[in-house]
């Protein structure tokens, strides 16, 4: 006796696998902060670098990973203080997808060359939790200077374009804003040896 074709009983099978799903995505989530965990192991060794710094650039990396208060007025401050060393300034914000991308290329010139050239930040249009909490994950031997209504950055000719990074010479002479990502680490370098290092008299 032949039975009639009735559809295989799939519904079942198809609620399982999306309870499956469902849990294998909520494991793999992002946080609530939005903000790329990254791994603080990650970063280089700045031990030799801030162990060789010369004592000016000793006492900017003794604030290194912190956010500094004080406005254009202590930022203004610290940049006349390195009057003799060439300054290379990133600005970035924690929400900022290009800059969290090219933080890394920062990380590795900060420690293959920090005690030569001084590095700063400016942490621009953020909230401090958020910025404290990606310094944390993404450590730094620099400091960032806290520019929420920007003006440090407007002072610098800087903004909107996040990030940008701003070089000075020896002589203290601001010498080139870059407006955007650096894609690589070379370029990035050769901007630090074009319009810090090797800019000037």
């Amino acid at each position: 006796m032949n039975r009639p074709n009735r559809p295989l009983p799939i519904a079942p099978l198809a609620l399982l696998l999306a309870l499956l799903a469902a849990l294998l995505f909520a494991g793999c989530g992002d946080d609530d902060s939005g903000i790329d965990p990254g791994n603080a192991a990650d970063a280089p060794d700045y031990t030799k670098m801030t162990d060789s710094a010369p004592p000016k650039l000793a006492d900017v990396y003794a604030a290194g990973g912190t956010l500094i208060e004080g406005g254009t007025d202590a930022y203004r401050e610290q940049v006349e203080a390195l009057d003799g060393y060439p300054i290379v300034i990133n600005k970035w914000a924690s929400w900022c997808g290009p800059c969290r991308e090219e933080f890394p290329f920062f990380q590795q010139e900060s420690a293959d060359r920090g005690d030569e050239v001084a590095f700063l930040g400016i942490n621009a249009n953020d909230s401090e939790d958020a910025a404290n909490t990606f310094l944390r994950d993404h450590p730094v031997p620099y400091p960032s200077f806290s520019d929420p209504d920007e003006s440090i950055a407007n002072e610098e000719g800087a903004s909107p374009e996040f990030p940008s990074t701003i070089f000075y010479n020896a002589e203290g002479e601001k010498t080139f804003v870059h407006r955007g990502l650096y894609t690589s680490q070379e370029d990035l370098a050769a901007d630090i040896d074009r319009y810090a290092v090797e800019s000037g008299g």
